[in-house]
C-alpha cells in the first residue's frame, strides 16, 4: 500500500504525533519569525515603529551629492483619556406596602398576595356591558374545579365580600372593587 514503511508495519500513534508536533512546532516557529521579524510593513495605526524618513543634502556647488545624511525621526505620542463622566444616581425603588386595597372587576386574585384580606365593596355590574351582571366568587384554589367555591353570588346593584388570605376572589363584570374593612 501506499504510505506504508517498507516494512508492512502501520506507524504507532506516538510516532504520528511527534512527528506532526514536529511539524506544526516548527510552522509555528518558521510563522511567528516572519509576522515578527523587521520595522517595515507597518501601518499608521500599528503599533510599531513610525516609517522612517530620509533627508538627503547636495554640498554646495558639487554637481554630485557629495555627503548623504540619513535621519530616522520617531515621535512617541500618549493619549490622555478622557475623564469619566459621573453616572447619575439610580433612584431608589418606592417600598412595597403591600397588596392594594382596590382592585378591578375582571380577574382572578390570590388574598393576600394580589390584594389585601378584608371587606371590599363594589357599586354593582359594569356599566358598559351589554348584559348588567356582576359575578364573584370564593374560591379554595384557582382549579377552576366546582367543588373549589367557597361561596359566590350575581349581583345586580351593591354587594360587598369579605375575603381571607390564602383564597382566591374571581370577579367577572362588575365595576372596582374597594376596601371598605
Amino acid at each position: 500500500m501506499p504510505g506504508l514503511p517498507p516494512t508492512g508495519r502501520t506507524p504507532s500513534r506516538r510516532k504520528i504525533w511527534l512527528t506532526h508536533g514536529a511539524t506544526a512546532l516548527v510552522a509555528l516557529i518558521f510563522g511567528a519569525a516572519i509576522g515578527g521579524g523587521g520595522e517595515s510593513g507597518g501601518t499608521a495605526g500599528s503599533s510599531g515603529a513610525a516609517p522612517a524618513a530620509t533627508v538627503t543634502k547636495a554640498a554646495a556647488g558639487a554637481p554630485k551629492p557629495a555627503v548623504t545624511v540619513t535621519e530616522t525621526v520617531k515621535a512617541t505620542v500618549t493619549a490622555k483619556p478622557k475623564p469619566a463622566k459621573p453616572k447619575p444616581a439610580k433612584p431608589k425603588p418606592a417600598k412595597k406596602s403591600g397588596p392594594p386595597s382596590s382592585f378591578s372587576g375582571e380577574g382572578q386574585y390570590l388574598v393576600g398576595e394580589d390584594i389585601q384580606a378584608g371587606t371590599y365593596r363594589t357599586t354593582g355590574a359594569d356599566k358598559d356591558s351589554v348584559i348588567p351582571n356582576c359575578y364573584w366568587a370564593r374560591l379554595k384554589n384557582a382549579s377552576g374545579e366546582f367543588d373549589a367555591i367557597i361561596a359566590n353570588d350575581n349581583i345586580q346593584g351593591q354587594g360587598r365580600v369579605t375575603v381571607n388570605k390564602g383564597e382566591y376572589f374571581k370577579t367577572s363584570g362588575c365595576q372596582d372593587w374597594q376596601k371598605v374593612g
